[in-house]
């Protein structure tokens, strides 16, 4: 049949007409527009001179993080160590502390029990509601650690006078969150203190040693190659402990470690062939690997030490430039060593002795012990028996306090910073469990004489910092609808990035990725392709830089080009570098409007309004008095003379202001306008919004949209809403239509419609009467009927299932044509933060060509990829198009009519001839080149690898050096009961 094309744009013009109508009349536009320039005399334009707000920005932030720092500096480092210097030792000491575990844990006859005291607790607002004592620490103790152990006993007892510091810093600064001290000998003192949850099998399994900024704090940067025996020996629970040892000694490695592993029988070889002959950087996504990897190694052969040995010193040799460039240890596990390997570190390590190697010896049979035991001795290394599972955790942490003595004994108090973190095993609570943080630590030290040269670490003294609160430091509304800010390491790893995305859905939870805190800034500014900003950040330096990138919004599906001007600098006295985006446009502009208080605050309180809960507009942290404070509420009780202490962003009140007052007529006006809609609503670049309902929660599509859960549509710290940064690039004056994300395939009848003029977007309607519009034009059974927005996704249908889908799912040879034709256009897209269905280790997911959803099937095994998929945009200088598609046995023609004014096209498709169109499929991948490829970093500015002074003699065995003769017996005696 013959689809006339005078017809369809016919009824393309008359869809025109009556949608815009429609609009025009529920948006209250034409009113937005009078008032608008009612007011435009008194409005003021200014640029925005992005090169002086940055350093604006990057000192506020500095001010900030040195505040925290100095609190950690000053007062907890030095009263840790003067209360353990005037403490004296007391092997029987007898001392009742709140255990963490058991405060508030009562018998059966209602009494306490031990070390489970009456702790009240309290919930706060400042610590995510969660219940605590602000009056009090307590102290965490891991499950395989005695909590009455004299050396136990005797750390709480000298930390103790940590209490009144944690306090006074929390008074001084109540902006301060966690603040703590990690003791070598395991307990964990935490302020405020919290009521410990064990896991499901009541085991506490956290251990502070373990934790990243107790790491880094207590060692300089290393390379560490891990050497397994996987001889025929080594079956059975050997080996489980074997691997045990080897995940326990990834976990202490951090992002400015290497590492590798290699495992060895009479040959060779590596765990990841991958990483041959190489170390790579131990941040969390190899470390996770590795442990893959580990759990799938068998035992076979017979053990040829040297060979393994030779390899890692060549290893280490070649990491000459590439490495930590510090310390460089071989941690070798095994069940005993028969060969003569002397010759070995006469070759590579002697007289020098550069390299530490500390042994693990494995298994209850003790034959072999002196040779592993003369292997660390001889290489300033540690030798240590490790018989059950039990034994591994304290025996690893050997290692760590081996490493730490050049440091200890020159007392160099290095404040280290960690990389974006989430603690899931600290906090249970999702609230603060996936909330990402950074942490300020320093190492504190044994000043008595008498221990100087073993270098004695006591712990490590921290506090942590929520990111979210640091990046509220620049503030969204100077950077513009698509502007942004972001922070990264001096590895090149993002610490904050609107674009990162941490979290994955593992069916109904939110788990984090196993690389959430080792995606690159390349990763997410993937449009540097010569990474010229990410070197030049990493390098610490200050300046600017411009690009032409692809943004893409509404979970990938819109692509828009942009020209980004970067700005960026280091921020001093950390290892962070901080960076913001303003797009050409929009974000080279502010624009300012002056009223009065009194006819601002009238508006500001009318209930159709909001503004920015995530934004600051009025400090509400600083005096617990406001936590309880919304924003709006803060606002209101500054400018009413309520609060006046508290601290609030004038530049921004005033644009809040101004936009209560300009956008005031729309409330009555949508009260008077006639139901027919779901809800009409508008936003402002000063984070305002007016929000109208006209139907009750029960009877709305669209539940979550605009509610406190709709993220994406809403003004965040990270982001304008999606419908707003829409409209910004839609044509000046005129509505743009779309589903939202959360509509498609939920039989939805509702469409947004937009609106934008000075940065001011405007409202929403039904789909029901774009529908009925269609139906009375097109009812005809020979031919269907769509209309689709400007990136090939449907709006209006026959079927209600096509609502919402790409356009290609529903005829992928009409589609194809239009590709063809050059209609729309095809825009690759890139996303280096998927999660792949894990197909051992190496992923190949494949999809249709016309399909742009790049979100993979939940599977039980996800692991990170990399991947290719294609956005779609529509040529708005191309007006109309027909063609026919020969089918086989038959022909189909379609008509393509743009919908002026408007973001649509109307496709109208002959009906009675069925295409099949073969998809194309393209693969997502995971790349060793990603894994082992070593970018520039900056490295730390210290390493402690040696000091002449240090007691090298204190290598481990039943009881290392013999103080006394008396204590060599005990020794003795003990190690003999025990086997």
């Amino acid at each position: 049949m013959k689809i006339p094309p005078e017809t369809v744009q016919k009824w393309a013009i008359t869809i025109s007409e009556q949608i815009n109508a429609i609009a025009s009349k529920y948006s209250g536009a034409v009113l937005l527009q009078k008032k608008l320039k009612d007011v435009e005399p008194i409005i003021r334009i200014e640029d925005v001179d992005g090169a002086r707000l940055v350093l604006e920005f990057a000192d506020e932030i500095e001010r900030m993080l040195g505040s925290k720092m100095k609190s950690m500096k000053v007062s907890l480092k030095y009263t840790a160590e003067d209360a353990d210097l005037y403490h004296e030792y007391n092997a029987s000491l007898q001392f009742d502390y709140f255990n963490a575990l058991l405060v508030n844990t009562m018998d059966e006859e209602g009494n306490f029990i031990e070390l489970g005291g009456e702790f009240p607790l309290e919930e706060n607002e400042h610590f995510n509601k969660l219940s605590v004592n602000t009056l009090m620490s307590d102290i965490q103790v891991p499950t395989n650690v005695y909590n009455k152990d004299p050396d136990i006993l005797n750390g709480v007892y000298m930390s103790e006078a940590l209490n009144d510091v944690f306090i006074g810093n929390f008074q001084k600064d109540p902006t301060l969150t966690w603040q703590y001290f990690g003791s070598s000998t395991g307990f964990f003192r935490l302020y405020p203190g919290i009521k410990w949850t064990p896991d499901s099998n009541g085991v506490v399994s956290f251990d502070c040693r373990n934790r990243n900024w107790y790491i880094q704090a207590a060692t300089s940067p290393k390379d560490i190659v891990i050497v397994v025996d996987v001889s025929g020996s080594m079956k059975g629970l050997k080996m489980t402990i074997a691997k045990h040892t080897i995940n326990t000694i990834l976990d202490t490695l951090g992002e400015n470690d290497f590492v590798n592993v290699i495992a060895y029988t009479d040959y060779v070889r590596y765990v990841e062939p991958c990483f041959k002959g190489t170390l790579v950087q131990a941040d969390l996504d190899n470390r996770e690997h590795f442990k893959l990897l580990v759990e799938e190694l068998h035992v076979k052969g017979e053990a040829k030490v040297k060979k393994a040995m030779k390899e890692s010193f060549r290893i280490l040799a070649r990491a000459n430039g590439q490495g930590s460039l510090c310390n460089q240890a071989i941690m070798l596990i095994t069940d005993g060593a028969m060969e003569d390997f002397q010759s070995v570190f006469e070759e590579f390590n002697w007289p020098d002795k550069k390299v530490r190697v500390f042994t693990y010896l494995i298994g209850r049979d003790m034959t072999f012990s002196e040779n592993v035991k003369w292997i660390a001795c001889n290489n300033k290394g540690y030798y240590t028996h490790i018989s059950t599972l039990a034994d591994v955790q304290e025996n690893v942490m050997e290692y760590l306090h081996v490493l730490s003595r050049p440091m200890v004994i020159n007392h160099d108090h290095d404040i280290i910073w960690t990389e974006a973190y989430m603690d899931s095993v600290l906090f249970k609570s999702k609230a603060h469990s996936l909330l990402l943080m950074t942490s300020v630590a320093m190492p504190v030290f044994s000043k008595k004489k008498e221990t100087l040269s073993h270098g004695i670490l006591l712990g490590v003294v921290g506090t942590d910092i929520p990111l979210l609160e640091v990046m509220k430091l620049a503030p969204r509304y100077k950077l513009g609808a698509h502007g942004y800010a972001f922070l990264i390491t001096n590895n090149g790893y993002i610490l904050a990035h609107p674009d990162l995305r941490p979290l994955y859905s593992d069916g109904k939870k939110l788990k984090p990725k196993p690389n959430y805190n080792s995606v690159d800034l390349s990763e997410a500014e993937w449009e540097d392709t010569e990474d010229n900003l990410r070197t030049a950040m990493v390098k610490g330096k200050t300046g600017t830089l411009t690009l032409d990138v692809r943004a893409a919004v509404d979970k990938g599906k819109r692509p828009f080009f942009l020209k980004n001007d970067y700005f960026y600098t280091t921020i001093n006295e950390t290892p962070f570098s901080f960076g913001m985006v303003l797009t050409r446009g929009h974000g080279q502009y502010m624009f300012f409007g002056n009223v009065s208080v009194e006819e601002g605050l009238h508006d500001l309180q009318q209930p159709d309004l909001t503004i920015a809960d995530e934004w600051t507009y009025c400090e509400t942290d600083i005096d617990p008095h406001h936590r309880k404070l919304t924003q709006l509420q803060a606002v209101v009780r500054y400018l009413t003379g309520k609060e006046p202490d508290l601290e609030c962003d004038e530049i921004l009140l005033q644009q809040v202001l101004f936009d209560a007052v300009v956008t005031a007529p729309l409330e009555a006006y949508w009260t008077a306008v006639d139901e027919g809609m779901e809800s009409a609503f508008l936003g402002t670049r000063s984070g305002l919004m007016r929000v109208i309902r006209y139907a009750g929660s029960e009877k709305r599509v669209g539940k979550r949209f605009l509610t406190p859960v709709d993220k994406e549509n809403l003004f965040t710290v990270d982001h304008f809403p999606i419908w707003y940064r829409l409209a910004a690039e839609n044509k000046p004056g005129q509505f743009f239509f779309y589903v939202p994300h959360d509509d498609i395939n939920k039989g939805a009848q509702k469409v947004i419609v937009k609106w934008i003029c000075c940065n001011v977007t405007v409202h929403r309607s039904t789909r029901e009467i774009l529908m009925s519009i269609l139906i009375h034009l097109c009812f005809s059974q020979d031919v269907n009927c769509y209309l689709v927005d400007n990136n090939g996704f449907t709006l209006v249908s026959k079927e209600k299932g096509d609502v919402g889908k790409f356009f290609g799912e529903i005829d992928g040879s009409v589609m194809a044509q239009l590709l063809k034709s050059g209609l729309f256009k095809r825009v690759t897209l890139y996303d280096y933060q998927a999660m792949c269905k894990n197909a051992h280790h190496h992923t190949s997911g494949a999809r249709p060509l016309f399909s742009v959803s790049h979100r993979q099937k939940k599977v039980e095994l996800m692991q990170p990829c990399n991947t290719e998929y294609p956005g779609f945009m529509y040529d708005t200088s191309i007006r109309e198009t027909n063609s026919i598609i020969k089918c086989g046995r038959c022909q189909k023609m379609f008509v393509l009519q743009q919908v002026p004014n408007s973001n649509l096209v109307m496709l109208v498709v002959q009906a009675d001839c069925d295409c099949i169109l073969n998809s194309f499929e393209h693969n997502a991948t995971v790349k060793c080149n990603r894994m082992k490829s070593q970018k520039i970093r900056r490295r730390p500015e210290s390493c402690h690898a040696y000091h002449p002074h240090e007691n090298a003699k204190d290598c481990g065995g039943a009881c290392g050096i013999a103080v006394s003769l008396t204590l060599y017996f005990i020794c003795l005696a003990t190690s003999l009961a025990l086997h």
